[in-house]
């Protein structure tokens, strides 16, 4: 059980209340900051004596609109409605998930005046394992992800869709079902579901896990390809990395000295001098990979333990202000930095396996027996440079396009969600591309028997050979592909 509260809540936290399937509850301290939000700003209705924006007004360029109090209500019930306006693909599950579990933490810190039925719902739809249907498109990453948000909503007021139990149904059919009554928004309630970064950084933390992963996995595969290619070892030792210390360099460096320890190919004469740079320069790629992660994760952690809605209510202060913390911008930029540092890590992936294919040192070109006959490990590399050359694509910043909206009163917007739903599928490529390589370097490592890899790498090959089969003669290579992708969800060797 994780109690949400004030308390700091990490990348690895997260990821162990996923995993792990934990329920939440609110602790006290939540619940009593809730109230007391939701109190003051009550009492505040009865004497402000001036507009306050999203509260007693309308939206956007309507914020010079005043609303009768008596409409208070249905404004707020108004605005979910007509917000859910996204399109395009769902939303993976597992990511709603991660959305439920930031609003409600979001919701927790009482500076957003959300009724505490309407946050414990919110935990409550993520206990029983209900999803709102969200759509990919319609966020601009600045007003808040206001059209994902809506989405995730929508089920609050008994509307919209939800995945339940393998089903896609009516929220109004499940709510029945579960006993559960629609909720009546209160004043300002409506803007701070809809405000917030939350869709942004739900693939935030969904990619970061996964790209943590991968750089792991990149380590690994990347060493077995050394191996294979009957690569030097002097390029990882510590004495170059000293003189040029980015942590992830010397961590690099370190991690391959680990992993190849013992090995009988790393350690026997070497008639080359050098390695292309797809192998000598691993410790300065992954390394800045690694280095890049680690900044977008200190970000996206400040992220996920904010209020981000608008406006900010601060009942100590006797202040409601209207201010920015929707902004995309602080998280957009970095995500389209993760991407980049992702899909660096499938372009040197992809030149590796090209030279392990390529029929040099003492290797057959495209690791069959009898290429010519046999196309061999030919046309996996093709599908790993088409990939990688989409991934380029995917790179261009999403962060550093803004559309004006709203009359002109939002007027610069981030792109965060576009930054956020492109960095999903960059991430999708690089574990296909690593999982090539994967194909590649365990074929590659069987022409050199019977010398054998370090006892790390071959307990790895070993358990992969349980998965994917050596390719003696051409057949289909579609399946195999997917069974290295599977293998490489599994995180007991990382």
């Amino acid at each position: 059980m994780h109690a949400i509260s004030k308390q700091h809540l990490s990348l690895e936290r997260v990821k162990e209340i996923i995993d792990h399937k934990e329920k939440l509850s609110l602790s006290q301290e939540a619940t009593q900051a809730i109230l007391k939000c939701r109190e003051y700003l009550d009492h505040k209705m009865d004497d402000i004596g001036r507009p306050v924006y999203g509260v007693t007004t309308g939206f956007g360029s309507l914020y010079n609109v005043t609303i009768p109090k008596e409409d208070l209500c249905q404004l707020q019930h108004n605005l979910v409605m007509s917000h859910a306006c996204g399109a395009g693909e769902k939303v993976r599950p597992e990511i709603v998930r991660l959305m439920l579990l930031l609003k409600a933490q979001s919701l927790s810190y009482g500076h957003s005046g959300a009724q505490l039925i309407t946050v414990q719902r919110l935990v409550d739809m993520f206990n029983e394992d209900i999803l709102p249907v969200i759509y990919q498109q319609g966020s601009l990453g600045a007003s808040g992800d206001l059209a994902p948000l809506a989405h995730l909503s929508l089920p609050l007021i008994g509307l919209g869709e939800v995945l339940y139990k393998g089903k896609v149904r009516p929220s109004a059919d499940v709510w029945k079902e579960l006993g559960w009554e629609p909720i009546r928004l209160q004043s300002k309630e409506g803007l701070a579901l809809l405000n917030g970064t939350q869709f942004m950084s739900a693939h935030a933390i969904w990619c970061l896990t996964h790209s943590i992963r991968l750089s792991r996995w990149a380590d690994i595969i990347g060493a077995i390809s050394l191996d294979a290619y009957d690569g030097r070892i002097e390029p990882f030792l510590p004495l170059t990395h000293l003189l040029r210390p980015h942590s992830g360099q010397i961590q690099t460096g370190k991690k391959f000295l680990q992993l190849l320890e013992g090995s009988e190919l790393i350690s026997r004469p070497k008639e080359h001098v050098q390695d292309p740079y797809s192998f000598r320069c691993i410790p300065q790629v992954h390394g800045a990979v690694k280095d890049n992660i680690a900044y977008v994760q200190s970000v996206i952690e400040i992220e996920i333990n904010s209020a981000t809605d608008n406006p900010n209510v601060f009942p100590e202060e006797d202040m409601v202000i209207s201010a920015g913390n929707f902004h995309g911008e602080p998280i957009a930029i970095p995500m389209d930095s993760l991407a980049i540092a992702m899909s660096e890590l499938s372009s040197i992936s992809e030149r590796r396996t090209y030279q392990l294919i390529h029929g040099l040192r003492g290797l057959p070109k495209y690791l069959v027996a009898e290429p010519g006959l046999n196309s061999g490990f030919m046309i996996p590399q093709y599908t790993a440079a088409s990939i990688v050359s989409q991934n380029k694509g995917l790179c261009w910043p999403a962060s550093c396009d803004s559309i004006p909206s709203s009359q002109g009163q939002e007027d610069h917007v981030s792109m965060g969600s576009n930054a956020a739903t492109k960095l999903v599928r960059v991430v999708d490529n690089v574990e296909t591309v690593l999982a090539i390589e994967l194909f590649n370097a365990a074929q590659a490592l069987e022409f050199r028997r019977p010398l054998k890899s370090s006892p790390a790498l071959e307990h790895i090959l070993a358990e992969y050979r349980k998965q994917v089969p050596f390719v003696n003669t051409d057949t289909y290579m579609h399946p195999l592909i997917e069974k290295s992708v599977q293998f490489l969800r599994n995180e007991t060797y990382l």
